[in-house]
């Protein structure tokens, strides 16, 4: 039942100490400077995997910790699934240990799915957006119109599948998928 503390700041300039008074009382101390944007937090990584059922996980506040609400309620998630209880040393509201932290964490959890479909939503309406100007996803197709005929006479000339793919340059699967939905080679026999 050991307490973990987790200290960071966000760049070299910045130091770590008054972190690290705050968490002087902890049996173990993680800390890094790195930015809570960078997903390669390596500290915070090896404090998730170093905590154990029944210990206990302090920040000095709950932004050092997380980058947004719902990267903070993933971490938690992790920890809770752990056994692992969570507190924030300057905001006694978060503190997964009694009961109105609990309710505070399940606010932050909704937030965080408000967020994340809020997110979405953006995301979809950039898309639709793209797609009414005409932007095109995904890969750019191999088969154009002109080597679609180019295919066209060939066959009709008696070629088999394999000599139009090693004269033209096509990949199989980009020659062959096409064929399985197209018009243009329906009666294809596919020789090996």
């Amino acid at each position: 039942m050991a307490s973990v503390g987790y200290a960071r700041v966000s760049s070299v300039g910045q130091s770590l100490d008054v972190q690290l008074e705050k968490l002087q009382s902890c049996d173990k101390v993680f800390k890094e400077k790195r930015s809570g944007v960078d997903t390669g937090r390596p500290a915070l990584k090896q404090c998730l995997e170093f905590l154990r059922d029944s210990d206990t996980l302090l920040v000095t506040k709950i932004d050092r910790l997380a980058r947004s609400t719902s990267d903070l309620y993933r971490i938690v998630s992790e920890l809770t699934e752990k056994g692992v209880n969570f507190k924030v040393i300057d905001d006694p509201s978060i503190d997964t240990t009694s009961r109105t932290g609990k309710l505070v964490m399940g606010i932050l959890a909704l937030i965080a799915e408000f967020e994340n479909d809020i997110r979405r939503e953006r995301q979809m309406d950039g898309i639709a957006k793209a797609k009414h100007r005409g932007v095109k996803f995904g890969r750019k197709r191999e088969l154009t119109d002109e080597k679609v005929r180019e295919i066209r006479k060939l066959r009709k000339a008696g070629e088999t599948v394999p000599s139009i793919i090693e004269r033209t340059g096509f990949r199989r699967p980009a020659f062959i998928e096409p064929c399985k939905r197209s018009t243009y080679c329906r009666r294809v026999t596919y020789h090996r």
